[in-house]
């Protein structure tokens, strides 16, 4: 054996020696005051999340008004939003409360993973809702031959299985990378900057493929978001009606407001070189896109939205009617 195999052999002990098996989340703070501060806050937004989600979920299937491709589409998304804040916000919401703050080496891979998942089907989502008011503005007449069922069913399973093979490739790539170093991952769920950042050796390669996936998976959705929204307005300035005008755009602010925030953070957040990652603003940008825009997405969908407080209102009605039916045949 010469010298450099006993070297390289020599390195490989010492690294197999201190192999990461679990992580250690440091969260946002770790001021005990500021954590309990956190955690209620937290714990309200997660509540919030999940009313307002499950309910446009639950009226869009009850209502046969809602039975439209862009009530369609925002099923799913508010279907993946609760699966969305579910991957990260209970396990931060316990660690704010626990002096234990280790997530295994396999938990965190998984958490990575479904993390991955479901931001990458939302990407795609969004793009097929943009795609959807497209046609709906520019081809009102022709509207329901081309977003037909099989036409939205098949554009939501292609949104599924894009995030699911993004996140898939994403993983398997970091994953299989060797950690024996630190294992503290400086922030609030495992996340790819933080994460990749504690491997050993030259990661280089690695920050460009996760650099390059993101680009294409990222970046697709989002120019076919940009140039619907281009042919839209334009659609829009042709119109004659100061009406038609304010209704068209009606139609697109809500949606156009969420790929803001969404887009916004997760571009800067992930389509930059990992040397110029910031710690505190990478959690401040996480914040946006893992907590604060699912929350706000039913609120922004659902206040001007007419359809959507007519079927609202229908549940009450329906609810007082079964309540005071109860009562009296009581």
């Amino acid at each position: 054996m010469n010298h450099s195999d006993r070297e390289l052999r020599a390195q490989m002990a010492g690294r197999n020696h201190t192999v990461v098996t679990q992580f250690i989340l440091l969260g946002l703070s770790d001021l005990p005051k500021i954590q309990a501060l956190f955690f209620l806050v937290f714990l309200a937004t997660y509540v919030i999340t999940l009313t307002g989600n499950l309910l446009i979920f639950t009226l869009t299937l009850a209502d046969a008004a809602l039975h439209t491709p862009m009530y369609f589409f925002l099923m799913n998304l508010s279907f993946l939003e609760i699966c969305y804040t579910s991957v990260t916000l209970p396990k931060m919401l316990a660690n704010l409360l626990s002096e234990d703050k280790t997530i295994s080496f396999t938990g965190c891979a998984v958490q990575m993973y479904f993390f991955l998942f479901l931001g990458g089907t939302e990407c795609f989502l969004l793009g097929a809702m943009a795609y959807d008011r497209y046609v709906a503005i520019c081809y009102p007449l022709r509207y329901t031959h081309i977003m037909n069922h099989t036409r939205c069913s098949e554009m939501a399973a292609v949104s599924w299985i894009s995030g699911l093979l993004t996140s898939l490739g994403h993983t398997s790539v970091i994953f299989t990378l060797l950690f024996c170093g630190s294992n503290e991952i400086n922030h609030f769920f495992c996340d790819i900057p933080p994460v990749l950042k504690l491997a050993c050796g030259v990661t280089y390669l690695n920050e460009i493929a996760v650099f390059m996936v993101a680009l294409l998976f990222i970046t697709f959705p989002f120019v076919l978001i940009l140039v619907s929204y281009l042919l839209i307005l334009l659609t829009i300035l042709k119109m004659t009606s100061a009406q038609s005008r304010h209704k068209a755009f009606s139609t697109c602010s809500s949606h156009l407001l969420v790929v803001t925030l969404f887009y916004g953070t997760g571009i800067v957040t992930y389509l930059r070189p990992n040397s110029a990652y910031a710690p505190v603003t990478n959690k401040l940008l996480s914040l946006f896109y893992t907590v604060i825009t699912p929350m706000f997405n039913p609120l922004i969908y659902s206040l001007r939205n007419k359809e959507f407080k007519g079927a609202l209102r229908k549940l009450k009605e329906n609810g007082f009617f079964l309540m005071s039916k109860r009562w009296s045949n009581a």
